[in-house]
């Protein structure tokens, strides 16, 4: 199990603190939520906070656009030092075009499926992509509770992978802690994102150690 932390979740008036545990842990990802307050009820951080996090982070950026106009920011989120960026399939009008625009500018590209979005929707799409992230909460928040729908998508979502000969992974992302990670892992998640689990415990470093041996 891969596990990607969500900084959203982190110190912001210790942020380098924070990105230089994350780098000391068995953490794979370093997962940064941008919201715009448009596509989602809240406003995160932008592009000067996500170059700060590249600065010290050690590990490969995971950047989850919660914006609309996502295709508007690529070389952005490429100059931050984004190993992969993800946007939303319901915030992209022509989603292969943006699909590949992203991939032509170097870096690994994700789709997001809100959790009433079908895994149908990506059919057309889905061998191109290197990951998938499912929404097990409805974006904007941290500390939701977990939508158990997420166990049977990830199912579907596998049959459409090996349907297609994708090779993309399954990321989850809302709600994630031990018993939820637990089933997300059963069920065939390959990534996991967690805010509130790792840095609400009292060793997050131990609690993202729980994650990756599930």
């Amino acid at each position: 199990m891969l596990v990607s932390p969500s900084i959203l979740s982190a110190d912001f008036a210790n942020l380098q603190r924070d990105v230089e545990m994350l780098n000391r842990s068995a953490a794979d990802l370093i997962h940064i939520d941008v919201m715009d307050g448009v596509f989602v009820p809240n406003i995160s951080f932008g592009f000067p906070v996500i170059k700060a996090v590249q600065k010290y982070a050690a590990k490969p950026l995971d950047v989850h656009l919660m914006i609309v106009n996502p295709q508007n920011y690529i070389s952005q989120v490429r100059d931050c030092g984004a190993e992969i960026m993800n946007v939303h399939q319901e915030a992209c009008v022509h989603l292969d075009r943006t699909v590949q625009a992203i991939k032509n500018a170097g870096m690994k590209v994700a789709v997001t499926l809100n959790p009433s979005t079908p895994v149908m929707m990506l059919e057309d799409v889905i061998a191109e992509l290197d990951m998938v992230l499912l929404m097990s909460v409805n974006p904007g928040f941290g500390g939701q509770k977990f939508i158990p729908n997420t166990i049977n998508k990830i199912g579907r979502l596998k049959e459409l992978i090996e349907k297609s000969g994708s090779h993309a992974v399954i990321e989850v992302d809302g709600g994630v802690n031990a018993d939820t990670g637990r089933l997300l892992a059963d069920a065939g998640a390959d990534i996991l994102v967690a805010g509130n689990y790792v840095f609400a415990a009292n060793d997050p470093m131990k609690a993202i150690e729980t994650l990756k041996a599930l």
